[in-house]
């Protein structure tokens, strides 16, 4: 029987005197693959940065493995959870190794250096994010795909158990796409790895996930097995439009096709 990793009741968050998130409520169970999908401002980024503590305060209970976010120290938090934020383009002069070995901090302090579980910890996340060959690579150099997996295999590194990602595949083409797929599905299978990851890829959610977590107005609007979700009945009202719905030749599954734009 699985366990519930992550287990959220009645959460509201407000920035000033706008109310972000409303009476969320929700479990996630160790081992899952979950995407969080939802209109433009429905509350998704701002959920994961209060599961990340990266906001701070609000109302209801969120607990992490059996206990309350609040009684984790920051650097217990990073053991357990991962972020990979939105890409920004920020200039990052690290190599590729460097940058990696940055997510071994919860383990490391000013008076200790790198030891060999920590130079391991970084090969493991460097072969399963198939970035080995870029290790002598400045960051600034890669492109954003590269750049992406990279900070997949930072967060692996960490040796969380919660990997938590705001839509990691933006502005990437088609193969860096699949790409960055592939190596959250090998650490999904292969480390047992946590994953709630934020997309507005409707199609990439369904294929991909255990369960699917839709926002609307800062509510969880719908929480379960993809196949629930690939109808009318369910996107319409979530997004204020229906969609277009054709089986995939390889699965069998429904999912959505564009529809034509009439000039």
């Amino acid at each position: 029987m699985k366990k519930a990793l992550i287990d959220i009741h009645d959460f509201c968050f407000s920035i000033g005197a706008a109310q972000i998130l409303k009476n969320v409520s929700l479990t996630v169970d160790e081992g899952d693959y979950c995407s969080i999908i939802g209109p433009n401002g429905a509350g998704k980024s701002t959920f994961l940065k209060c599961l990340m503590r990266i906001n701070t305060g609000g109302t209801g209970t969120i607990v992490l493995d059996g206990r309350p976010l609040g009684t984790y120290s920051q650097k217990d938090l990073a053991k357990l959870v991962g972020y990979v934020p939105q890409s920004d383009g920020r200039s990052l002069d690290f190599t590729v190794n460097e940058f990696v070995m940055m997510g071994r901090y919860p383990y490391l302090s000013p008076f200790t250096s790198v030891g060999r579980e920590d130079r391991e910890a970084v090969a493991r996340a460097l072969t399963l994010t198939e970035t080995g060959h870029l290790a002598e690579r400045y960051i600034n150099t890669l492109s954003g795909g590269e750049r992406q997996n990279v900070f997949i295999a930072a967060a692996i590194a960490q040796g969380s158990r919660i990997l938590l990602l705001d839509e990691p595949t933006t502005f990437l083409d088609p193969r860096h796409e699949s790409d960055i797929h592939r190596t959250l599905k090998r650490a999904n299978g292969e480390f047992g790895i946590t994953i709630l990851s934020v997309t507005h890829n409707i199609n990439s959610a369904i294929m991909l996930s255990d369960n699917v977590i839709v926002f609307k107005n800062g509510s969880v609007a719908f929480s379960g097995p993809p196949p629930e979700i690939m109808n009318n009945d369910v996107l319409e009202r979530i997004y204020n439009k229906p969609f277009i719905f054709v089986l995939h030749p390889e699965t069998g599954q429904p999912v959505i096709v564009p529809e034509r734009i009439d000039t």
